[in-house]
């Protein structure tokens, strides 16, 4: 069984999220779910509205997150997309150290839609990385890393691959956005269950 992250900010993509947590969760991870406070929020809730006004329950606030795991990393993270859930995330500097810390350790980091582009490209986890994003989200590198010339240098030998529902390249998953939402999922499943499992989630679910 794996500990998996999946943090919530205000404005997260619904769909995203919690198919994720669902299939995860059929799979017999120990997935929890983290309430991210917005960019310069001091309003702190367990209660998190989506990008489409759909409110989630999460399990732990950002806080008690970090002291429950008192230094550790989990096994996996997840940031799912929306806006401005993914700049909520990206504005979070513990996030920011959490992913470059599992990047190095070779644990698994998963984003989809917008949050690769947003959150994962400023850490610069995506060099020398294929990876896939909500289409166009890739056009605009300089304004989520600061300028053009630290786009270059943070996303550096990564190549962006359109057209596909996830890229999965050296630890790092991506995908490309709500209607893709099951595939990725799946894939997580994959790589932190195994395949015997995600087949039998897949049957026993009716997928296509």
């Amino acid at each position: 069984m794996k500990k998996i992250a999946v943090f919530l900010a205000p404005g997260f993509e619904e769909i995203e999220a919690l198919t994720v947590v669902d299939y995860l969760r059929r799979a017999g991870q120990d997935v929890v779910t983290v309430s991210v406070p917005a960019e310069n929020g001091t309003v702190l809730s367990t209660i998190v509205e989506g990008s489409h006004r759909i409110s989630v329950v999460c399990d732990l606030l950002l806080r008690d997150f970090i002291n429950k795991m008192n230094g550790e990393e989990p096994d996996a993270a997840y940031f799912p997309g929306g806006m401005p859930g993914a700049s909520n995330l990206a504005a979070n500097q513990y996030l920011f150290q959490l992913i470059t810390k599992m990047e190095r350790r070779g644990k698994l980091v998963a984003a989809i839609c917008a949050a690769p582009a947003v959150v994962l490209a400023p850490v610069g986890v995506l060099a020398s990385r294929k990876w896939t994003c909500y289409p166009g989200m890739e056009n605009n590198l300089a304004e989520y890393c600061g300028s053009e010339v630290k786009a270059e240098e943070l996303t550096e030998n990564s190549h962006h691959i359109p057209d596909v529902p996830f890229v999965f390249d050296n630890n790092v998953l991506t995908g490309r956005g709500p209607g893709t939402a099951e595939q990725f999922a799946m894939k997580f499943v994959e790589l932190v269950a195994g395949e015997e499992t995600a087949r039998k989630i897949h049957d026993g679910s009716c997928q296509r």
